[in-house]
């Protein structure tokens, strides 16, 4: 395998608050060798993320704002044949390079890791065990559990999803049967669900995700999202 063979690609909007922790988690890919860079594609931050992204040494990408263009762009910008798809409010639990380096043996499938929140008790349990089942069972990890890639097998699929919300589950779809799951845990904000409510949260996104399933404009579901 060649040396440092992976992009990370953060799509970041006011992304300051959580980066650094991100950051920090990516390192290890770092000086084990694997990461060769660090695409951040921005969708027009006005806190204080440019700066956090200029003092680690990653690269900026900025355009209009949606999570699926956001991640287009890094894509496109990326000069690795691996990609991973994270999340700004997601940290990788230490060791994950060494689940990485594994799964990148295999170029037909594409992966993803095991949901938890940086919350404890029960609910907190049920959404992420949830999340975990819906994604081992049904294929439908959600963009918080992150996604590694070869970029020839995203381009086999149609490349990724422009679109504002649901980017991730389209491209879940367009990769049924192709989906594993990796042994290793991505820890991602519970901030949302902590402020509206386990169970309201909850509800309101398997709405979502069923209205997109029922033909919903994408871009009226992302509406509705932001309002949340």
């Amino acid at each position: 395998m060649p040396s440092a063979p992976l992009t990370i690609i953060v799509p970041t909007l006011n992304a300051a608050e959580t980066l650094p922790a991100t950051f920090d988690a990516l390192l290890e890919g770092v000086w084990e060798g694997l990461v060769r860079e660090v695409l951040v594609t921005d969708g027009g931050s006005d806190d204080s993320t440019f700066k956090l992204v200029e003092a680690v040494g990653a690269e900026w990408i900025s355009g209009a704002s949606g999570r699926g263009a956001q991640l287009k762009r890094g894509v496109a910008a990326a000069c690795t044949p691996w990609v991973l798809l994270l999340h700004a409010d997601t940290v990788l639990q230490p060791g994950w390079t060494e689940a990485v380096r594994q799964a990148m043996t295999d170029r037909n499938f594409a992966y993803h890791f095991r949901l938890d929140f940086d919350a404890k008790g029960l609910m907190p349990l049920i959404v992420a065990g949830w999340a975990n089942l819906r994604a081992r069972i049904f294929g439908l990890p959600y963009g918080d559990q992150a996604l590694l890639i070869h970029c020839d097998l995203l381009d086999q699929v149609g490349g990724m999803p422009d679109l504002p919300l649901m980017e991730d589950v389209a491209l879940a779809r367009a990769l049924k049967g192709r989906l594993r799951q990796l042994p290793v845990l991505a820890t991602t904000s519970a901030d949302k669900f902590e402020r509206q409510g386990w169970i309201l949260r909850g509800a309101g996104n398997l709405t979502l995700l069923m209205r997109y399933f029922a033909g919903a404009d994408p871009t009226r579901l992302a509406q509705s999202y932001r309002k949340t």
